[in-house]
């Protein structure tokens, strides 16, 4: 009886040292920064709606790693040290993304040795050019220029609708927001000339100050096309 007592605490304590073993694995520790751009210019997109994925082979894990791009067109991840490849879903954010020579999502590698930054280059189907905005009025106004990135027959989109956000918070969206206008692709004679306007709504609790930014939802894509985001006093 009193062996089997012994042999009951033994095992118990290689049980209590396995899992400590497998709990104090190292964490990863290397940091994987960037953004998604076109020629050098960062896309603003709706917060934690455009992710990419990033695949590692050989270690018996056949599941992506998900890094979510942030709304000002960056990204973060901590990793481990080896080699990626990185990729965007089928119809993934307010671009284009690179196919293979057999027509499917095409993939990039990554080398992660200690930190890295990249900037991902991708092609937008439009870019928001020289946002204004301002307040007057009990207003928040705001004009800007389209212009359209991919023109070709196969691939080129229209406007389906271009709009003005209001939030009291930096996050800025179409579920995060306190006022919102919207012009119809339908009503924009010119590329060149939007403007649109919003009433500043009043906050509780008050402040004199609010943030917004423009989206554009592109025909038959899902995730829209941002500004990004500017914080106006008033």
């Amino acid at each position: 009886m009193k062996n089997s007592k012994y042999f009951i605490i033994a095992a118990f304590v290689v049980l209590f040292l396995s899992a400590c073993k497998k709990d104090n694995f190292d964490a990863p520790a290397a940091d994987f920064t960037g953004r998604i751009v076109y020629r050098g210019e960062a896309i603003p997109v709706e917060f934690n709606q455009v992710p990419f994925e990033l695949w590692q082979s050989g270690f018996g894990n056949n599941s992506a790693i998900r890094v979510s791009v942030a709304q000002d067109g960056s990204f973060s991840a901590k990793l481990f040290d080896g080699n990626y490849r990185l990729v965007f879903s089928e119809n993934q954010g307010p671009f284009l993304w690179k196919k293979n020579a057999a027509g499917r999502q095409d993939s990039i590698a990554v080398n992660i040795s200690g930190s890295k930054v990249l900037d991902i280059e991708v092609t937008p189907y439009y870019m928001i050019r020289t946002p204004v905005f301002a307040v007057a009025a009990g207003k928040v106004n705001a004009s800007c220029k389209l212009e359209k990135i991919i023109t070709d027959a196969a691939n080129g989109k229209s406007i389906e609708k271009v709009i003005l956000y209001t939030n009291k918070t930096q996050f800025v969206d179409g579920s995060n927001n306190n006022g919102i206008q919207e012009l119809s692709g339908a009503a924009i004679a010119d590329l060149n000339n939007l403007s649109m306007s919003v009433n500043i709504p009043t906050m509780v609790p008050t402040q004199n100050y609010l943030f917004a930014r423009i989206g554009v939802k592109i025909a038959g894509v899902d995730d829209l096309l941002f500004t990004q985001v500017n914080k106006l006093s008033f």
